[in-house]
């Protein structure tokens, strides 16, 4: 079965070091690649997710040392939210409570217990508990398996109007209208892990201004290449501007800006990010692509240090 709805979500960040220490740390994320921004070598591009790395569980951020806050606006990503097991949330509130992470009331979306926190950088996150089965997540030193986060859960979009881009999801992207909430839409792709868009359409609201805690852009998974031509076909003929494929190392990506204007990028499942290095070893080394090995001293040399 063909699997739709997200990749990846990848977002800015203030120092690396407390991004690193925040998602790897505090959330028990595996840090699953340790590369650089290939458009920016200067700046870190650090890859979270679950133990293989998995589609639909990935978030990525370019850590930028002494970013300015971003602000969140119409035309952006407002909420990332992770999948954790249900009877986890009593578990992670009082984590949060413990380790000083801000964060609100619990609260039911969609039938489902919400925990609402922010990164260090002011980034709304959120917790989603859910019926995970009897999969484990990824053991980190502080926060147990069976309390884990399993992936992404879902994003929203805080948009003017919800149609054009709901056209989009459901004729180009693969997912169908799940439900409704209030001035929620949601929307479901086949993907169990990152399956989930949410539209919430606010009309007249204030542009977003990109920052330290922003989202950059939010990908859709593609089976392969074929897949993803097909969709980009399918997007020009809607007058969408689809970009060239760029080689990401560990996947394949065409960009192009939904008619809400959020930035969408669709993202080959393969080759994944055992490409170059063991699945044991993930995110250990930095990794870089062929065309920057050569000047990897330079690089490594205005790279802020981290573990």
């Amino acid at each position: 079965m063909v699997q739709t709805g997200l990749h990846h979500v990848t977002a800015f960040s203030g120092p690396a070091l407390r991004n690193l220490d925040f998602h790897t740390r505090v959330l028990g994320l595996r840090l699953v690649k340790k590369t650089v921004n290939f458009d920016d070598p200067g700046t870190y591009h650090l890859y979270y997710g679950d133990a293989a790395g998995r589609p639909g569980t990935i978030l990525t951020f370019f850590p930028i040392e002494h970013a300015a806050p971003g602000r969140v606006g119409i035309g952006e990503t407002q909420e990332t939210a992770f999948r954790v097991p249900r009877a986890s949330i009593g578990w992670w509130t009082h984590r949060f409570i413990e380790k000083g992470v801000a964060h609100e009331p619990l609260v039911q979306v969609f039938g489902a217990p919400t925990l609402r926190f922010r990164d260090p950088d002011g980034m709304m996150l959120a917790l989603v508990g859910v019926d995970v089965g009897d999969a484990e997540g990824w053991a980190s030193s502080e926060v147990p398996a069976e309390h884990a986060i399993r992936g992404l859960h879902g994003v929203t979009l805080l948009l003017d109007r919800a149609e054009p881009t709901a056209a989009i999801l459901t004729e180009v992207l693969g997912l169908q209208e799940v439900g409704r909430e209030g001035s929620l839409i949601r929307f479901a792709g086949s993907a169990e892990l990152g399956g989930l868009v949410t539209l919430r359409a606010v009309g007249g609201f204030l542009p977003g201004r990109p920052g330290a805690g922003s989202v950059h852009h939010i990908a859709f998974r593609a089976a392969d290449d074929a897949a993803q031509a097909a969709m980009g076909q399918a997007l020009a003929a809607r007058g969408l501007h689809v970009t060239e494929q760029s080689d990401r190392q560990y996947f394949r990506s065409v960009y192009f800006r939904e008619p809400g204007g959020v930035l969408f990028e669709i993202a080959t499942d393969a080759p994944g990010f055992a490409v170059d290095e063991p699945i044991e070893a993930l995110g250990q080394a930095l990794k870089l692509p062929a065309g920057l090995e050569p000047h990897r001293a330079e690089i490594e040399a205005v790279l802020p240090k981290v573990a």
